[in-house]
Protein backbone atom coordinates (compact mmCIF):
# COMPACT_ATOMS: atom_id res chain seq x y z
CA UNK A 1 0.00 0.00 0.00
CA UNK A 2 1.55 3.03 -1.03
CA UNK A 3 1.37 6.48 1.47
CA UNK A 4 -0.99 8.26 -0.44
CA UNK A 5 -3.56 5.51 -0.44
CA UNK A 6 -2.55 5.15 3.71
CA UNK A 7 -3.76 8.73 4.15
CA UNK A 8 -6.99 8.14 2.04
CA UNK A 9 -7.71 4.42 4.13
CA UNK A 10 -7.05 5.92 7.17
CA UNK A 11 -8.50 9.88 6.74
CA UNK A 12 -11.91 8.65 6.95
CA UNK A 13 -11.60 6.72 10.57
CA UNK A 14 -9.82 9.50 11.87
CA UNK A 15 -12.41 12.15 11.04
CA UNK A 16 -15.11 9.88 12.60
CA UNK A 17 -13.27 9.09 15.74
CA UNK A 18 -12.75 13.20 15.81
CA UNK A 19 -16.89 13.48 15.80
CA UNK A 20 -17.15 11.93 18.93
CA UNK A 21 -14.57 14.30 20.71
CA UNK A 22 -16.43 17.46 22.11
CA UNK A 23 -15.45 20.23 20.02
CA UNK A 24 -13.11 22.76 21.66
CA UNK A 25 -11.18 24.96 19.27
CA UNK A 26 -8.37 25.28 21.35
CA UNK A 27 -7.73 21.49 21.69
CA UNK A 28 -9.24 20.07 18.98
CA UNK A 29 -6.10 20.11 16.79
CA UNK A 30 -4.04 18.42 19.90
CA UNK A 31 -6.79 15.20 19.68
CA UNK A 32 -6.36 15.32 15.99
CA UNK A 33 -2.87 14.59 15.90
CA UNK A 34 -3.55 12.37 18.94
CA UNK A 35 -5.97 9.83 17.14
CA UNK A 36 -4.03 9.78 13.89
CA UNK A 37 -0.94 8.91 15.86
CA UNK A 38 -2.57 6.23 17.96
CA UNK A 39 -4.52 5.02 14.48
CA UNK A 40 -0.53 4.73 12.67
CA UNK A 41 0.83 3.25 15.68
CA UNK A 42 -2.35 0.81 16.03
CA UNK A 43 -1.52 -0.20 12.14
CA UNK A 44 2.19 -0.49 12.96
CA UNK A 45 1.75 -2.75 15.87
CA UNK A 46 -1.11 -5.15 14.08
CA UNK A 47 0.78 -5.02 10.61
CA UNK A 48 4.23 -6.33 12.92
CA UNK A 49 2.17 -8.72 15.45
CA UNK A 50 0.44 -10.37 12.61
CA UNK A 51 2.88 -13.31 10.42
CA UNK A 52 2.02 -12.47 6.33
CA UNK A 53 -0.07 -9.47 7.02
CA UNK A 54 1.02 -8.23 3.52
CA UNK A 55 -0.27 -11.94 2.25
CA UNK A 56 -3.47 -11.50 4.38
CA UNK A 57 -4.25 -8.20 2.69
CA UNK A 58 -3.69 -9.46 -0.83
CA UNK A 59 -5.65 -12.41 -0.35
CA UNK A 60 -8.49 -9.87 1.13
CA UNK A 61 -7.95 -7.39 -1.62
CA UNK A 62 -8.09 -10.17 -4.47
CA UNK A 63 -11.58 -11.20 -3.23
CA UNK A 64 -13.03 -8.13 -2.13
CA UNK A 65 -11.26 -5.66 -4.94
CA UNK A 66 -12.80 -7.47 -7.89
CA UNK A 67 -15.84 -7.88 -6.32
CA UNK A 68 -16.56 -4.52 -5.58
CA UNK A 69 -14.80 -2.70 -8.22
CA UNK A 70 -16.27 -5.27 -11.25
CA UNK A 71 -18.56 -7.63 -10.71
CA UNK A 72 -21.19 -5.97 -8.18
CA UNK A 73 -21.46 -2.75 -10.68
CA UNK A 74 -21.81 -5.10 -13.55
CA UNK A 75 -24.38 -7.25 -11.87
CA UNK A 76 -26.32 -4.31 -10.19
CA UNK A 77 -26.62 -2.94 -13.54
CA UNK A 78 -28.12 -6.07 -15.08
CA UNK A 79 -30.22 -6.88 -12.55
CA UNK A 80 -32.11 -2.90 -12.11
CA UNK A 81 -31.87 -2.41 -16.36
CA UNK A 82 -33.10 -5.80 -16.54
CA UNK A 83 -34.84 -5.11 -20.06
CA UNK A 84 -33.65 -1.66 -20.82
CA UNK A 85 -30.48 -2.44 -21.77
CA UNK A 86 -29.10 -3.20 -25.43
CA UNK A 87 -27.50 -6.60 -26.43
CA UNK A 88 -24.02 -4.20 -26.13
CA UNK A 89 -24.18 -3.25 -23.16
CA UNK A 90 -25.52 -6.94 -21.78
CA UNK A 91 -22.16 -8.48 -23.70
CA UNK A 92 -19.99 -6.07 -22.09
CA UNK A 93 -21.04 -6.59 -18.40
CA UNK A 94 -20.85 -10.17 -18.96
CA UNK A 95 -17.44 -9.97 -20.41
CA UNK A 96 -16.64 -7.49 -16.99
CA UNK A 97 -17.52 -10.03 -15.28
CA UNK A 98 -15.83 -13.13 -16.06
CA UNK A 99 -12.34 -10.90 -16.18
CA UNK A 100 -13.40 -10.09 -12.51
CA UNK A 101 -13.64 -13.64 -11.84
CA UNK A 102 -11.35 -14.76 -13.49
CA UNK A 103 -8.93 -11.71 -11.98
CA UNK A 104 -10.19 -12.85 -8.59
CA UNK A 105 -9.38 -16.37 -9.13
CA UNK A 106 -5.94 -15.84 -10.07
CA UNK A 107 -4.98 -12.87 -7.07
CA UNK A 108 -6.57 -15.41 -4.46
CA UNK A 109 -4.92 -18.69 -5.76
CA UNK A 110 -1.27 -16.49 -5.59
CA UNK A 111 -2.16 -14.77 -2.28
CA UNK A 112 -2.93 -18.53 -0.85
CA UNK A 113 -0.09 -20.07 -2.51
CA UNK A 114 2.24 -17.77 -1.31
CA UNK A 115 0.76 -18.01 2.29
CA UNK A 116 0.84 -21.89 2.32
CA UNK A 117 4.68 -21.13 0.94
CA UNK A 118 5.64 -19.14 3.80
CA UNK A 119 3.48 -21.31 6.81
CA UNK A 120 5.77 -24.71 4.88
CA UNK A 121 8.96 -22.91 5.29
Amino acid sequence: MTLPTYALTISPVALSLEELIPSNKSQSHIYAIFIRTALVISTLLVGLAIPFFGLVMSLIGSLLTMLVTLILPCACFLSILRGQITRVQGALCIIIIIVGVISSVIGTQSALTKIIENLTG
